[in-house]
């Protein structure tokens, strides 16, 4: 009997219990030295236990807290406190002067900087951006909420609270529906334009801080006409403040760019207007700043004001997002040791959540829609910040000046904050950008010229919707009217090239490879048909002796296709067929192929006719031409031919076909050119010996495929007829 332990059941099982087998250890042989060995498998954890949904969705929510949390390091503290320091010396006139654009009280703008801020750092993926109120957004939110609030103070907080929450929706909801390719909307030449045409209307709407006056209209046109009105009133000790305001900046800023020019410059404006007593003399002060933070609320504006604001704050959305993302790129975080660059990178969907839920906490507290700001970013930077520990710092500055320091801008002159937003409307203005594009190409500065002018005309919501408008026009127009070619050898160099490129690039006899370059879609398939047929035609110009029989379309930039499209080309293969060209398609993958099947285009055209590879397709074509020789018709008198067939066509219609019937090849003849031949040759006369394969030089001007301006239907060529081919 074994000692092996019984199992249930052995007791009622009848016989003895067989003994099993020994167990035999085979022990691994040695490897030989230097041969890399096995190690035990570790576990790699690949179902592992997930936290709580909830948990999940805070940790996603706030990368930059999960930052600052678990990966701080103490050695970047003293860099982080100087450049929060120096960003608040730079942001507290700053975000005070931006008030005066929207038209609510300077501690609001402190509110919105502070709440922005906080939220920022918790919820934004980029470690060194600075989020808080900024220019054109703030002029965007004034020129929103104006017309609305008709005037009333309270109307007009009410209102940009409302603004603040709406854009938080809007960035929530483009989250949802991962439309992070918002950011990609405003090409740089327009953003260029939109900017310069932000700066004059920001310009135009402190002419009457600065003067003094009281400058009334809604448009740029009105705003203008009512400054030239009142001109003449023009307060002179108002004017000076903030002129000597204005240049005491700029020679700060000339003489040491990275003191806090417009802190000191409001600075200096407060001491002057205690010392010379200038409200005395009729410069408005800013007056009383109330203490502390306001509390949370909803605020108290009607369904249809909410409904009202829905269009403009997909606008402010819209720019605010692709300010935040080109800071982003701009403005790249300090590289960590053993980082790698994508952990640097900005997350365009985590952005998403960061700013709208930077603007729902704004709108609960008052404030008005915000966004990234190039300048404090840079100078933060300049100040070696690390990371958004110096926004925590700003923040606790700002927060110091609601609870202690309101009191010392009482006898701020409101001229001094219009000057600064003077100085920030000159920092919009990239004179240097618009030199770069003309030398780049003249076409890009005449888009930011139209952008601006729009902007400027049409005003700043609707100058947000021209600029994307033309991004989309131009996206689209380059995808109509894509680049092309026509691939050939080039001696000496490996692969295939465009043959315009090259002036001693070689194509085989009656073989073309073209390239379009876009996917294919309704808007460029007859822009495909036209360019095609227009190679077709050059070649049989150019080689009448070897026309062209094969013409594969490399379809490696061809990613995508539509029902449309796949029409066209079903279009192209009876074209081509008619003429006597085979259509084929190489380069083709899955992606492609698949809808093309689905289509019909692949039954069509036909598997043998699909390549994966151009040297393969080259291969398949000297196979075949060698199996299907081309042997031309001959004529004896062309010209005589060409005559009695146009007079036919004059005298009798339908005559035509018939009088080229015993020189020409039809169409369904020219797919076997041998059987061809025969039919067309005399019985009496001896075999002809098929012609060499060679490869052949364009002649010039036949890789010319820029098609005519109106791409109008092609002209008559030698050797083509409609249905019929003459060739000599």
């Amino acid at each position: 009997m074994s000692d092996l332990p019984s199992r249930p059941g052995d007791a009622q099982a009848s016989g003895p219990v067989p003994a099993l087998p020994p167990v035999v250890t085979v022990e691994a042989p040695t490897p030989p030295a230097g041969e890399l060995t096995r190690h035990e498998a570790i576990d790699y954890d690949l179902d592992p236990q997930r936290s709580h949904w909830v948990v999940q969705a805070f940790k996603a929510a706030t990368p930059g807290l999960h930052f600052l949390t678990h990966q701080y390091r103490r050695s970047w503290w003293r860099t982080d406190v100087i450049a929060g320091l120096a960003v608040a010396a730079y942001l507290i006139p700053q975000v005070m002067a931006y008030t005066a654009i929207v038209n609510v009280p300077p501690e609001y703008g402190l509110y919105t900087a502070l709440v922005a801020l906080l939220v920022y750092a918790a919820m934004g993926s980029s470690r060194v951006l600075s989020v808080g109120p900024e220019s054109t957004i703030a002029l965007l939110t004034g020129m929103a909420i104006s017309p609305m609030a008709k005037g009333d103070p309270s109307r007009v907080l009410a209102l940009s609270a409302a603004l603040a929450i709406l854009v938080g929706v809007w960035c929530l909801i483009a989250r949802a529906l991962r439309l992070g390719v918002m950011a990609d909307l405003l090409s740089q030449p327009l953003l260029i334009g939109y900017l310069a045409g932000a700066a004059v209307l920001m310009v135009v709407g402190q002419l009457g801080k600065i003067t003094g006056t009281h400058v009334g209209g809604e448009s740029i046109v009105a705003q203008v006409r009512g400054f030239l009105d009142v001109v003449d009133e023009t307060k002179l000790m108002t004017l000076w403040v903030a002129l000597g305001t204005l240049a005491f900046i700029l020679v700060i800023h000339w003489v040491r760019p990275l003191w806090p020019a417009a802190l000191m410059a409001v600075a200096a404006a407060t001491v002057v207007s205690v010392v010379f007593d200038l409200a005395a003399r009729g410069v408005a002060e800013v007056g009383k700043i109330p203490s502390g933070l306001p509390m949370p609320s909803l605020p108290s504006v009607g369904s249809g004001d909410w409904q009202a604001l829905m269009l403009p704050a997909l606008g402010v959305a819209v720019l605010a997002y692709s300010d935040n993302m080109l800071g982003a790129r701009a403005f790249p975080a300090p590289e960590i040791p053993g980082e790698r660059p994508s952990e640097r990178a900005v997350d365009p969907q985590v952005e998403l959540v960061a700013l709208g839920g930077a603007h729902v906490a704004v709108g609960l507290f008052g404030g008005f829609p915000v966004s990234s700001s190039g300048s404090r970013t840079a100078l933060a930077l300049a100040s070696r910040a690390r990371s958004q520990m110096y926004s925590l710092v700003a923040a606790l500055c700002v927060f110091a000046v609601l609870f202690i320091a309101g009191p010392l801008m009482e006898h701020l002159p409101q001229a001094s904050l219009g000057a600064v937003v003077l100085y920030a409307a000159t920092k919009l203005v990239k004179g240097g950008e618009f030199r770069r594009m003309w030398t780049f190409r003249k076409r890009e500065v005449l888009l930011a010229l139209v952008t601006l002018v729009g902007t400027i005309w049409l005003g700043l919501l609707y100058g947000v919707g021209l600029a994307i408008a033309i991004s989309l026009l131009e996206m689209a127009q380059r995808l109509a009217r894509p680049h092309d070619a026509v691939l050939g050898r080039v001696p000496g160099l490996a692969g295939m090239h465009d043959t315009a490129d090259f002036p001693n690039a070689q194509t085989l006899p009656g073989l073309v490879i073209y390239r379009y370059e876009a996917p294919l879609f309704f808007a460029n398939v007859g822009d495909l048909r036209r360019r095609t047929q227009r190679v077709l035609d050059k070649e049989f110009h150019g080689y009448p002796d070897a026309p062209p029989r094969w013409f594969l379309l490399n379809v490696e930039a061809n990613t995508e296709v539509d029902v449309t499209a796949c029409d066209g080309l079903k279009d192209l293969y009876a074209d081509f067929k008619a003429q006597g060209v085979k259509l084929g398609l190489v380069r083709l993958k899955q992606d492609l192929y698949q809808p093309l099947r689905r289509a019909g285009v692949v039954d069509l055209i036909g598997e043998d006719m699909l390549f994966p590879t151009l040297p393969v397709a080259e291969e398949a074509y000297l196979a075949w031409a060698a199996a299907h020789p081309y042997v031309p018709t001959v004529v004896d008198d062309h010209a005589a031919v060409e005559e009695a067939a146009l007079a036919a066509a004059h005298s009798a219609p339908g005559f035509a076909a018939s009088a080229f019937s015993t020189h020409t090849v039809e169409a369904e003849e020219i797919g076997d050119p041998l059987a061809a031949s025969e039919a067309n040759a005399d019985p009496a006369a001896p075999a002809q010996t098929p012609p060499a394969t060679v490869s052949k030089t364009p002649p010039r001007g036949v890789s010319d495929l820029t098609p005519d301006h109106d791409h109008g239907e092609r002209g008559d060529v030698l050797g083509t007829r409609e249905g019929v081919r003459h060739t000599v």
